[in-house]
């Protein structure tokens, strides 16, 4: 009676892990990006294809020959394969590792553009969206008090790096920590506007070239999404590059 008993638990178990892996392997498959019309999905729910790991700064880049860029490039992208991954169709990262050495930037660069991108922190997270490789628009826990004395009170979205042109966002427009947000960002040209659950945050603010101050926003670069040693999540990263026909209108 007990053998038959153990027989039919095992059966039972191994049952159910079928069917949970079944599941999980749906999941995957109902992963698939859905971008707004004209829109093209960075991000394929699936793998890291179309990301890179992050070598210095525009600025530095340009100093390295193309042996040691290539060099460079293969080392990044091997420490960012050990703490980004995808789990249930977001990308997260682990929340290991020293601050934006491991951002994790497009394979490919872009000049104007638009971008939805959805993002989830908990508590204490500190993260931001890097423009044309260049820092950002911030996202961090607004309820978090440490944070308060950089502003973090006044909500998501400031470009956080200007010091000539507005810094802050208009209004607070955060979900609680845990939950998932929202970015609608606009670039063209050096101005930037960014919508944070569908609220204007930022209105066609020029946004300042962080590496070097003396000269405006890089004319091209790739989207990074950075780490500051949180737990954070991305997904929905639909972008549409604006041709020039359209910028003039």
């Amino acid at each position: 009676m007990n053998t038959k008993l153990a027989l039919t638990r095992f059966v039972l178990t191994l049952f159910l892990g079928i069917l949970l892996c079944a599941g999980s392997l749906h999941a995957q498959e109902n992963a698939e990006p859905r971008p707004p019309e004209g829109f093209t999905a960075l991000f394929n729910g699936k793998n890291l294809s179309g990301w890179k790991g992050l070598v210095g700064n525009p600025e530095t880049r340009t100093q390295m020959s193309d042996t040691e860029l290539a060099v460079a490039r293969k080392e990044a992208n091997q420490r960012m394969r050990k703490h980004w991954k995808v789990v249930d169709g977001a990308l997260e990262f682990d929340g290991e590792g020293k601050n934006t050495t491991l951002n994790l930037c497009t394979a490919k660069e872009y000049g104007d553009f638009e971008l939805y991108i959805d993002w989830k922190i908990l508590k204490a997270g500190d993260t931001g969206i890097y423009l044309r490789g260049s820092p950002q628009i911030q996202i961090w826990d607004t309820s978090f008090e440490d944070y308060w004395k950089n502003g973090a009170d006044q909500g998501s979205g400031a470009i956080w790096n200007n010091k000539k042109n507005p810094r802050f966002p208009l209004v607070k427009a955060d979900k609680p920590v845990g939950e998932w947000n929202t970015f609608f960002i606009r670039m063209v040209g050096s101005r930037v506007t960014v919508k944070l659950n569908d609220k204007l945050v930022v209105d066609d603010v020029v946004m300042e070239n962080f590496w070097n101050r003396t000269q405006p926003i890089y004319a091209r670069g790739s989207i990074e999404l950075q780490n500051h040693s949180n737990l954070i999540w991305f997904r929905n990263i639909y972008l549409r590059e604006i041709p020039a026909a359209e910028e003039s209108r």
